[in-house]
């Protein structure tokens, strides 16, 4: 009796679905549209044996490229739901390999709230996720550090920092603090120079501060490797100079506390 009941309502569920929701979601009224995405997020969520399929999952893929900014945001937060379990994410492989390359072009979405909640979504997806993201999917997010709006860069900074400058991200690492900071700038410095940007050390530093900021404020650990003169394990002249200029970048950001010139809050961006 439980089962049939189980099925009726099940039954109820699809029949409101198929005459509500499918005509809805594509409605001229961008409002409803932006309704119907978040609403599936949350029955997805909430009855996963029944919406967590590919089925269902695809509406919130094909509304990913709708017009309206608030359309596109429902459709990533809903998606920020379900990738932010493992045991929900797990579901999921067939939807991100159909969607991934929409997902990642949308970093650059020209609303900066909606790129913001994509990087965070993406960051999700790196964490619950093992190895969906290639090495060129993530070359899409990290230049993202350099932008001027501080919400997106903090938003690419954490995405950076989980990707390459963890110390913790070799599983089974015994922490350490003076050892996992000194393996922190030297990847910093790699990525720093690698990207070639010197000019915007004050950006790269801004972008990490909220995720990062007590390993930037190693100032011991950064005077050690200045001072290292091992051949095996001093810098070269580029790294020197590349850390001098994270340092001192560094300290600006810890006495005033604020963002560099030429970055602030996001800026809508009206056409493109």
């Amino acid at each position: 009796q439980l089962q049939e009941q189980q099925e009726e309502i099940e039954n109820m569920m699809n029949a409101v679905f198929k005459g509500v929701f499918v005509h809805r979601y594509r409605d001229v009224v961008p409002e409803i549209r932006a309704i119907c995405m978040e609403e599936l997020g949350t029955w997805m969520r909430s009855y996963a044996a029944s919406f967590l399929t590919d089925g269902y999952l695809k509406y919130i893929g094909w509304t990913l490229h709708d017009k309206q900014r608030e359309v596109r945001l429902q459709c990533v937060k809903a998606l920020q739901g379900l990738y932010c379990h493992q045991d929900t994410a797990a579901h999921m492989e067939l939807f991100t390999s159909r969607f991934k390359t929409r997902m990642v072009s949308m970093v650059l979405d020209k609303e900066p709230d909606v790129a913001v909640e994509v990087v965070k979504l993406l960051t999700l997806m790196l964490e619950n996720m093992e190895e969906v993201l290639t090495e060129e999917d993530c070359q899409s997010v990290y230049p993202v550090v350099y932008v001027s709006s501080r919400a997106l860069a903090s938003a690419a900074g954490l995405f950076l920092y989980r990707r390459l400058l963890d110390p913790q991200r070799e599983a089974g690492r015994e922490p350490s603090h003076n050892g996992d900071n000194r393996i922190f700038f030297r990847l910093l410095l790699a990525f720093f120079i690698e990207s070639e940007l010197h000019e915007h050390a004050a950006y790269l530093v801004d972008s990490l501060w909220d995720c990062a900021g007590p390993r930037l404020r190693d100032w011991e650990t950064i005077s050690a490797l200045l001072l290292e003169e091992s051949p095996t394990e001093g810098l070269v002249d580029r790294q020197e100079k590349a850390l001098v200029e994270i340092l001192a970048a560094s300290v600006v950001q810890a006495a005033e506390g604020q963002p560099p010139v030429g970055r602030g809050p996001a800026k809508k961006v009206t056409g493109l």
